[in-house]
């Protein structure tokens, strides 16, 4: 097996979202960052444990995006909530973030809800189609046959490091891989990686330590599950 097939096995598609450089047009279908206008009729910002409002991090509108994953393809946008107080480990959908899908048959109000305390500056996010996202060697996503045959090139001098060899996306992106930093995590069972939300210096956004946040859903009940990495 050469390196070509492998990356053939590994290849997935994702949609890329970059902050700011456009002049905004504020529809409901046009993404965010550091600003959630959107809400259904009975909505509005929700609270942390401490009562406190929570953070608007990202309105994400999923029609007409050059790439949306498997199990999303009837979501016309998601929104994500989280506390100033990230969670630590794995977090279930709770007291420290909160993200709302909406299908395409919801009726969606705009409202000025801004959150006075926030921190973070708003920006339009430019969508931009990403062909080709491939795992991180530390992770849990590259099945081991192939593992195997990557060492193996890498020992006959056909390759000088897997990373010479594919694209891995760090920023902001829809489908692909997580791009982990702790090696060998991976989420529960029956989850599957779907958002990618990056620490960004244009829009205040640090999280933890120039870290990522990643969001993957259950393929069987619909459930979400939050990891906070960082470097």
């Amino acid at each position: 097996m050469d390196m070509l097939e492998i990356k053939n096995r590994l290849v997935k598609k994702a949609t890329g979202l970059s902050t700011g450089g456009f002049k905004p047009t504020y529809s409901d279908k046009e993404s965010w960052i550091g600003r959630i206008a959107y809400y259904r009729e009975d909505e509005s910002i929700p609270e942390d444990a401490a009562g406190l409002p929570m953070l608007p991090i990202l309105q994400l509108s999923l029609e007409g995006l050059p790439y949306v994953p498997e199990g999303l393809e009837n979501i016309r946008m998601i929104t994500l909530f989280v506390s100033e107080d990230l969670p630590s480990g794995i977090a279930e959908e709770g007291a420290d973030w909160v993200l709302r899908e909406y299908t395409k048959t919801d009726d969606l109000v705009e409202k000025d809800l801004g959150n006075s305390e926030t921190f973070l500056r708003s920006f339009p996010l430019k969508t931009t189609y990403i062909p080709e996202d491939y795992p991180v060697w530390d992770g849990d996503s590259i099945p081991e046959d192939l593992v195997e045959e990557i060492i193996r090139l890498e020992k006959k001098g056909e390759i000088d490091d897997y990373y010479n060899e594919v694209i891995n996306n760090y920023g902001h992106k829809l489908g692909g891989y997580p791009t982990f930093y702790r090696p060998d995590f991976n989420f529960d069972d029956g989850y599957e990686f779907k958002l990618q939300i990056a620490s960004d210096e244009k829009a205040r956004l640090n999280i933890i330590e120039e870290g990522t946040i990643f969001l993957a859903k259950h393929k069987e009940n619909g459930s979400w599950q939050l990891f906070v990495d960082f470097p």
